[in-house]
């Protein structure tokens, strides 16, 4: 675990994604969850050593399989994007059920089977603040990575939590995406307001605003790539297979690979083939 700012913590030890805590005068915010049920037990344990005041709320950053599979193991309470409780209600109980080919780390996982999804108790639309200290924790909804999508902002100790808003040296997750929106998102955290923040990618870990640029550049080399694609009528067999085009810049990896076919089939499929048959009907 490793101290980045006063009372905010980071722990990249465990599978899935990395995950934060953010120690407060009334209580303890916990950001994302292991997957595993013993590396939950580890990781409440090592919080015990921080906060012995009785409040301790688990903060689910968006809907995606890595950070939500291992919520329930937290056994406290859940607070999430009002989005997430229609998606971890219709999910099935067993997770081999669900595709095991978008490239997320979970997939590589074994002893994996049955799971019962948590849906959060506490929502919000656009932001809630936590007033258990001197400065509010603030919880808010910033569109585009995936459903959900949420940013912690340790006001006091200039810490952002940021998801999957940017990810260094990976391609992200597209399936469930939506690039103008993450653009918007992007563009508002390469503004000024975010200068003095520390901002931590959800599997990155610290981030810098090079990293942000990098990634906006990416999802417009995205973005016109399949609108090119959408003017060959290129197949969505085509597309996955092209998907190396795209692999430049990011190290050679399987799994990495996949998650970039894979998602740029199913973003295609949603939002340009989807709209090209809805707007020539």
């Amino acid at each position: 675990m490793q101290e980045i700012a006063d009372g905010v913590y980071l722990e990249t030890s465990y599978s899935g994604v990395i995950l934060g805590a953010i120690t407060m005068d009334q209580g303890l915010l916990m950001v994302d969850a292991p997957i595993y049920p013993e590396d939950s037990r580890s990781w409440r344990s090592s919080l015990m050593n921080f906060s012995s005041v009785g409040n301790r709320m688990l903060v689910s950053m968006d809907a995606h399989h890595d950070r939500s599979l291992g919520l329930r193991n937290m056994e406290c309470r859940l607070i999430g994007h009002y989005s997430l409780i229609e998606v971890y209600q219709s999910r099935p109980v067993s997770v081999r059920a669900q595709i095991l080919e978008t490239g997320a780390e979970w997939e590589q996982l074994a002893g994996l089977s049955s799971f019962r999804w948590l849906a959060p108790e506490i929502t919000f639309t656009e932001s809630i603040a936590l007033n258990w200290g001197e400065h509010p924790v603030v919880l808010e909804y910033h569109p585009g990575p995936a459903v959900g999508a949420t940013w912690a902002l340790a006001t006091g100790s200039g810490v952002a939590f940021i998801a999957d808003a940017v990810v260094a040296d990976m391609p992200p997750f597209l399936h469930d995406a939506d690039i103008d929106d993450w653009l918007e998102t992007l563009s508002l955290l390469s503004s000024p307001a975010y200068n003095n923040y520390v901002l931590v990618s959800g599997r990155s870990g610290i981030i810098t605003k090079k990293d942000v640029d990098n990634q906006m550049r990416f999802l417009e080399k995205v973005d016109s790539f399949l609108k090119r694609q959408l003017r060959r009528k290129t197949s969505l067999n085509e597309i996955e297979a092209m998907a190396n085009k795209l692999m430049n810049g990011f190290p050679e990896n399987d799994l990495y690979q996949k998650r970039l076919a894979y998602g740029l089939s199913q973003y295609f499929q949603r939002h340009y083939l989807a709209k090209n048959v809805n707007n020539n009907g």
